[in-house]
């Protein structure tokens, strides 16, 4: 009988997993999972994750290899070992992968083994969608379109019945890949927060549904509501398919015709994570460069304090504040927030944006290459149908209008917690009778503003004027 080797990456599911699918249609399998030694290191928080969402998917397919270091070392010793007949698995599309990839097939299609990869964590291959003039897209509206001109093609069963072959190969014990945190266990209570792995997907998917889509084209920017799916980890660990949230929620508009409208925006928010996936498989510098590279001549201060005082929530804004206290302590940031946080650190602070990519990806569970450099870049100004260099979210204003009853800070910022909700976003405009009376002294239990927003936003674009003088003289 044909034994085939199931090499899963970041489609940690059974449903609408087409390599897994074939691989069982051919015979007995072996399912694998590699922990890649040349790949970037996850980030602290995307490790919690991935051990229990493995840990999920070992327990689902009744039994799980794990090595880890490298995977064209690893697949040929395990071929060795099991005498197994190919390798599938399904495709990825960050530059390191794909160059990965390529060589793998390469060396294991020379000796003769069966390798085929397939389509598995988007609605179509980059390739795929192509602007009128036959390049990529560059811009998200022309290229979603594209998309929807074309059927969404169907999420496909898991396998009815998954056979497992017996081999001699040990697997790894994955509590020695020490990828939970200890000493202190800075996730405690994370568990209550989150279902990591393909049930709690598909349970997440369902209460949003059921609780969250009602008006979620206007609401997801609320984050003192439950408008939102926080289905963004399982969707970078693969626990389910962007083909399977579209079919999903597509039928629940079909049953409920008044939500239409608000599935179709959730739609688009899918289509958003495969435009980047798009971007960065034709533009694979992203991650590292700017993508308009007048933005090079960009004037970037240099501040440890600066940074350190953001990415702790102390910068004396409180939407800002509360924005990232809630990332730090649940892994998450609700996406309103990752822009306005994202705008204070690289216009109101001038840090370039590569320093709030690096602490995304060390903090997020949902951290992904494609999405977190491209949306870094977006609120930039330098990426691929970016904002324009001249939207400057006002940390004030934006409370608000998106917290009215300052809820989300209240939650996050407890230490403002007894400021009326016309003070709750501006405590510094506070007088000493209503700090007082709020039991806060600025500069002590909470910060004053670490840079003044009117004088920030003329340096911000000052810095961008440079950038125009510099193309300029370079283009004389």
């Amino acid at each position: 009988m044909t034994k085939t080797i199931v090499w899963f990456r970041q489609d940690l599911r059974l449903e609408d997993n087409p390599a897994l699918n074939a691989a069982c249609e051919n015979g007995e399998i072996i399912p694998l999972f590699i922990l890649d030694e040349n790949d970037r290191e996850l980030g602290s928080a995307s490790k919690w994750w991935l051990h229990h969402s493995v840990k999920a998917l070992g327990k689902s397919l009744g039994g799980l290899l794990l090595r880890k270091g490298d995977p064209l070392s690893i697949l040929k010793s395990l071929i060795d070992e099991s005498k197994a007949d190919g390798v599938y698995w399904n495709r990825g599309y960050e530059p390191h992968i794909v160059e990965r990839d390529t060589e793998i097939k390469s060396s294991l299609g020379d000796d003769g083994h069966d390798i085929k990869s397939f389509r598995g964590s988007v609605v179509r291959e980059p390739w795929e969608i192509e602007t009128g003039s036959g390049g990529p897209y560059k811009v998200y509206t022309p290229f979603w379109k594209a998309n929807l001109a074309k059927d969404i093609p169907d999420p496909i069963s898991a396998p009815k019945e998954i056979k497992l072959a017996s081999y001699d190969a040990e697997s790894e014990n994955l509590e020695d890949w020490s990828l939970l945190p200890s000493n202190p266990d800075w996730a405690d209570g994370w568990q209550d927060l989150w279902q990591p792995g393909e049930e709690g997907a598909m349970n997440r998917l369902k209460d949003f549904l059921r609780e969250g889509i009602q008006d979620y084209g206007e609401l997801r920017n609320r984050p003192d509501l439950p408008n939102i799916s926080r289905l963004s980890p399982h969707i970078h660990f693969g626990e389910i398919s962007p083909r399977q949230l579209c079919k999903i929620a597509y039928e629940d508009a079909d049953a409920n015709a008044k939500y239409s409208g608000d599935v179709k925006k959730f739609v688009a928010e899918v289509g958003w994570r495969d435009f980047a996936n798009h971007l960065l498989y034709h533009f694979p510098k992203i991650p590292t460069q700017n993508w308009k590279p007048a933005f090079d001549d960009y004037p970037w201060r240099q501040s440890e304090a600066d940074l350190k005082a953001w990415q702790k929530g102390m910068t004396g804004y409180p939407m800002v504040d509360a924005g990232m206290r809630e990332l730090w302590h649940t892994g998450y940031m609700h996406n309103r927030i990752r822009m306005l946080v994202g705008s204070f650190l690289v216009k109101h602070l001038q840090l370039h944006w590569s320093h709030g990519e690096e602490w995304f990806w060390d903090t997020l569970l949902d951290a992904d290459l494609a999405n977190n450099t491209t949306s870094w870049q977006w609120i930039s100004g330098s990426g691929a149908d970016a904002a324009p260099y001249f939207r400057i979210f006002n940390p004030i204003s934006q409370g608000p209008k998106f917290d009215p009853k300052g809820e989300y800070v209240r939650k996050w910022c407890p230490e403002l917690s007894d400021l009326p909700d016309s003070l709750i976003h501006r405590p510094h405009e506070a007088t000493q009778m209503e700090l007082k009376a709020a039991g806060i002294e600025l500069g002590k239990t909470y910060p004053a503003p670490m840079v003044d927003h009117k004088e920030a936003r003329e340096a911000a674009l000052a810095g961008y004027e440079a950038v125009k003088s510099a193309q300029a003289a370079k283009s004389a």
